[in-house]
C-alpha cells in the first residue's frame, strides 16, 4: 500500500509580488503556475492557501499531497525556474513534511 505524504510549504509575497497589480498577479499565474499545477494534477494534490492576515512572517502556504516524493521534488524544479522564485516574487519560510498515522505503520510493520 502506498504512503501518504504531506507537504506544507510556507512562504513570504515579497514587495516586488504586492507591487503588481491583481491582473499581473493573475498572470503570472495563469501563464506559470497553473501549467505546473496541471502538469502534475494526477500525482499531486495541490492547495493554495492565504495567510496574511493572521500570521506575521508566512503570508501564503501550500499543502500538497501524494504518495510519488519523486514528483513533489520535480514540482518544486519546476516551481523554481519560475519568476516567483526568479525576481523573487515569494521567499521560502519553511517546507514541513509528515507521514499521517506513521507511527501505525511503524507499529503494524517494525514492532512484529
Amino acid at each position: 500500500m502506498k504512503k501518504t505524504y504531506t507537504i506544507l510549504i510556507l512562504y513570504r509575497a515579497t514587495n516586488l509580488w504586492l507591487s503588481l497589480t491583481r491582473e499581473e498577479r493573475a498572470d503570472v499565474f495563469e501563464k506559470e503556475l497553473a501549467p505546473l499545477l496541471n502538469k502534475f494534477s494526477k500525482t499531486l494534490n495541490v492547495r493554495l492557501f492565504d495567510s496574511e492576515a493572521f500570521h506575521a512572517e508566512t503570508s501564503d502556504f501550500i499543502i500538497v499531497e501524494t504518495s510519488e516524493l519523486n514528483h513533489y521534488y520535480y514540482f518544486i524544479e519546476h516551481l523554481r525556474d519560475t519568476s516567483l522564485f526568479g525576481k523573487p516574487y515569494i521567499v521560502l519560510n519553511d517546507i514541513i513534511i509528515g507521514l499521517e498515522n506513521g507511527f501505525k505503520d511503524f507499529e503494524e510493520n517494525e514492532t512484529k
